[in-house]
């Protein structure tokens, strides 16, 4: 089971179009498994930086199989795990799921953090 390009370019596809209704200038980044980049896109407006950080987002909810969100409630209780190294512990990253199996992830930054994971979201719906 692997994360193939057709299907990083539904789940980019499915992101610019939910960012693109709400007209929010956003980064996306599509990672495979093992956090290496499928697909990055900044979309018109964005700001530099968040191409970065929309590919943290995404390597690390690949590598913790988990989204990101999760990771900033953990960090309110435990705040030492902050400093966990390659970790972005901000809303915005959700790990792609197949049959029980993480084959990747999708990041995204640019607007709220809640927006961010809202346009992800809309990226594995369009994979479905």
């Amino acid at each position: 089971m692997c994360l193939t390009a057709s299907d990083a370019e539904k789940i980019l596809a499915g992101c610019k179009a939910e960012a693109a209704k709400n007209k929010w200038n956003v980064s996306i980044a599509v990672v495979d498994d093992a956090g290496f980049i499928v697909l990055l896109e900044r979309l018109d407006g964005a700001v530099g930086q968040s191409a970065t950080i929309a590919t943290y987002k995404a390597q690390t909810a690949a590598a913790t199989r988990t989204p990101t969100k999760a990771l900033e409630e953990i960090v309110k209780e435990r705040p030492a795990t902050v400093a966990f190294p390659g970790r972005v512990a901000v809303q915005g990253g959700l790990p792609i799921m197949y049959q029980g199996e993480c084959v990747g992830a999708v990041g995204v930054s640019g607007a709220k953090s809640h927006e961010d994971e809202q346009v992800a979201g809309a990226g594995l719906k369009a994979l479905e």
